[in-house]
């Protein structure tokens, strides 16, 4: 009987170089998917606050905190995807490192209702702390590793994370009048560093794996939303025996979470990630496309409430919390993938998402029949712009939506 062969040695401190951005079969390391799912438990945690939030009638607040909390945890999230995208080695130091990093926004999920309910940030700041100080180790590892203008590069980007993270402190002290003012400041700052450091460099990211990180991030954050309202249904289920009632609403939650995935997938968009500048507009954008898929989970929980007369607000309002971030999230995936391919003779298809958006708008007039009707209109627009040709994937540039890029 023969031995099995030995397990390859993984040392534990490797030179952290830069990866080619022509390598081929890239795709997303397990670690990665762990990182997801881990920054998914702080997604969750937000859009549950944000229901409660609408529960205890704080709109305003509750909108705000969401918007603030959420932005952290992309950011972070972000930051760590195009890192690794250029610079992941996969030694024992590197796994660590992004796992002080996991462990820093499981920190930050723990902080949410606090952030939410008392306005204490405290907690948010101190998860959010330890992954940025993480995440600025591996860059100062980077350009301990490297030369020249790329070494200028990753010197730029770890100080400024850790002079942005010094200024998020700032905002534990702000009073709450002043708070957004600081939050917009200090988040316009935090974006502004990716476009400082490459001035030096372009950071050596491969397209198709970044394409790929934000592809899953999104299913992962959909499916976060189909088990928030999964909850919700099936608590309203059991507590007031309303199943005839909650059919519809459920049956159109998930044709709008269906359709959104169909959508979202009709393009391949990495042909198109040709320049750190258009990249980088492309990935601050999600922010809007991540946030309104979130947000659509915690509509419909909203939702549920209402068509079970537990909504601490009218039916009108109930049915916006489902339809507003739909029809943002159709838009931003519009601008950000769709409307870079045209379709000739058929360019009126360019028009199909804008319109759908406003067309899902137009459901919330119908209250309780709001959720059904928007997924009606979302399924509609698959089949108008995607299936009618059929989706053939990455045989095609356009995926039903069109064929030729457009610069």
């Amino acid at each position: 009987m023969t031995s099995p062969p030995p397990l390859p040695f993984r040392s534990p401190l490797l030179p952290m170089v830069a990866r080619r951005r022509d390598e081929g079969h890239r795709v997303a390391t397990p670690l990665e998917l762990l990182f997801d799912l881990c920054f998914v438990v702080a997604v969750g945690q937000a859009g549950a606050e944000l229901v409660s939030a609408f529960a205890d009638e704080r709109i305003g607040p509750g909108l705000l905190n969401y918007a603030m909390v959420f932005f952290a945890v992309w950011w972070a999230w972000m930051n760590f995807t195009w890192f690794a995208s250029a610079y992941d080695n996969d030694d024992v130091l590197y796994r660590v490192t992004t796992l002080v990093q996991i462990a820093g926004v499981l920190v930050l999920a723990a902080g949410v209702r606090h952030a939410f309910e008392a306005e204490d940030y405290l907690v948010v700041w101190v998860g959010y702390v330890i992954m940025r100080v993480a995440l600025s180790s591996q860059w100062f590892r980077a350009a301990r590793s490297s030369r020249g203008p790329e070494r200028r590069t990753a010197l730029r980007y770890g100080c400024g994370v850790l002079a942005c993270q010094a200024g998020w402190a700032a905002l534990l002290f702000t009073p709450a009048a002043e708070r957004p003012w600081v939050f917009l400041a200090l988040a316009a700052c935090e974006l502004s560093v990716p476009y400082w450091a490459e001035r030096s460099a372009m950071t050596p990211w491969h397209p198709h794996h970044i394409a790929e990180r934000y592809g899953l991030f999104t299913i992962i954050v959909l499916g976060e939303s189909i088990s928030a309202a999964t909850i919700a249904v099936k608590s309203a289920v059991d507590e007031h025996d309303a199943l005839t009632e909650l059919l519809p609403l459920a049956g159109g939650g998930l044709l709008i979470v269906f359709s959104a995935w169909w959508i979202y997938f009709a393009v391949p968009v990495h042909a198109a990630l040709t320049t750190s500048r258009r990249a980088f507009l492309w990935g601050y954008g999600h922010y809007v496309v991540l946030a309104s898929v979130a947000g659509i989970g915690a509509g419909i929980e909203i939702a549920v409430e209402d068509v079970v007369d537990q909504a601490p607000i009218s039916g009108l309002g109930a049915a916006a919390t489902a339809t507003v971030p739909t029809a943002i999230y159709l838009v931003s995936v519009w601008a950000l993938h769709v409307r870079r391919y045209q379709v000739d003779p058929r360019r009126w298809r360019q028009g199909v998402l804008p319109v759908a958006a406003g067309l899902v708008l137009g459901c919330t007039l119908l209250t309780e029949w709001a959720v059904p009707a928007a997924g009606v209109v979302c399924a509609g627009a698959v089949v108008v712009g995607v299936a009618a040709d059929g989706n053939r994937g990455e045989e095609r540039a356009g995926g039903g939506w069109g064929d030729d890029e457009v610069g």
